[in-house]
């Protein structure tokens, strides 16, 4: 069988996988099964081996170059991280959009705990991605009728945790050669351990593996400056990672004082003026960094908090982890492997964090 016969066979495994046990769901539930089948067989439809992509005369100059230092992420990738050796971000794509998804994030009006919903392979996530941001927008504005507070987020990759070959993305292609490198690292990284309906677990272990990922590249390839440069980068994500959990945790005090939901209103919208009147004053720290002012222009909600709270929470466990083993990749790879078999309660446990909570969709 060829690499693109085996490529297709695998993608309709992953539709049967996917449609058989929702043959008897609504025709909402199936259309959205529908897009995301289109959507995957866009890219795959798309993609063509990189070497080709330089090879052809018709290639800008700089798409060419950047797709040559693709090429060094991806092999430091495997050599010097251990990650996955295979067909991942050896093809390239041009989807003449922004972002390759729209993720829907939604939670109760008074809940910090993030929706779920669940799939076949996946297991139960924290949002729901559409191919296309009208569809996106649509379901956000149902839930929103729903009085759930709801959250539309564009994202520039995703990981099909090696059922496909996930290719390197115009989404992304232009990003600077950290950036690039700690997405390609972090959506390798979720070929190696997933535990089925944790996406905390997932996106964080993700996390700690980019950034590692990303302090031995720089090492081996980068400048001083760089380096200072993601230093830098990674406080200020420490900075607002915090800022976020320290009013999230407010909230969810706030949430369980039992008031009656108009005062419990007025009390919410407090409380994230004061988030964004404690952002003002971090933005002083980092002398007007203004690379979160997006996130802060928007309505916040409960819905967006959980947003960040799924790919930070667990980082500092996994970090822990990682160094108790002198940072020896294979064997941390092997004990994430160990703990995503385990029952989520016991996870957390491992990682010095506190049982989740559940906010299932009907």
């Amino acid at each position: 069988m060829s690499l693109a016969s085996r490529r297709w066979y695998r993608l309709l495994l992953l539709i049967a996988l996917f449609a058989l046990p929702v043959a008897g769901a609504g025709c909402s539930t199936l259309g959205y099964y529908w897009q995301a089948f289109g959507g995957q067989m866009e890219l795959t439809r798309k993609a063509h081996p990189i070497s080709e992509v330089i090879a052809d005369p018709a290639t800008a100059g700089d798409l060419k170059l950047r797709l040559e230092r693709v090429h060094e992420i991806r092999e430091f990738a495997s050599r010097a991280l251990a990650l996955p050796d295979n067909g991942s971000y050896r093809r390239y794509a041009d989807l003449k959009r922004h972002f390759v998804v729209w993720n829907v994030f939604a939670a109760p009006e008074f809940s910090v705990q993030p929706r779920e919903w669940c799939f076949p392979v996946a297991g139960c996530v924290g949002y729901r991605g559409y191919f296309a941001q009208a569809g996106a927008e649509a379901f956000a504005a149902r839930l929103r009728r729903e009085g759930l507070d709801v959250y539309v987020d564009g994202v520039p990759a995703y990981s099909t945790l090696g059922w496909l070959d996930d290719p390197v993305l115009n989404t992304f292609i232009g990003y600077p050669d950290t950036e690039l490198a700690r997405l390609i690292f972090h959506e390798l990284s979720h070929q190696v351990a997933y535990a089925k309906g944790d996406s905390t677990f997932n996106e964080s272990f993700a996390v700690a593996v980019e950034t590692e990922g990303v302090k031995r590249w720089l090492d081996a390839k980068g400048t001083p400056g760089q380096r200072a440069a993601f230093d830098a980068s990674q406080q200020r994500r420490q900075d607002f990672a915090a800022l976020v959990q320290r009013h999230r945790d407010a909230l969810a005090q706030l949430y369980a004082g039992g008031l009656p939901p108009e005062r419990m209103r007025v009390e919410k919208a407090r409380a994230f003026d004061a988030m964004r009147t404690d952002y003002t004053a971090l933005k002083q720290h980092w002398s007007g960094f203004a690379g979160f002012d997006e996130w802060f222009a928007q309505p916040l909600n409960n819905a967006q908090l959980g947003s960040v709270a799924i790919y930070t929470q667990l980082v500092p466990g996994f970090q822990r982890l990682l160094a108790g083993g002198g940072g020896d990749l294979p064997r941390f790879y092997a004990e994430v492997k160990a703990l995503a078999k385990l029952p989520e309660h016991d996870r957390r446990a491992a990682l010095g964090a506190p049982p989740a909570e559940r906010v299932t969709a009907r």
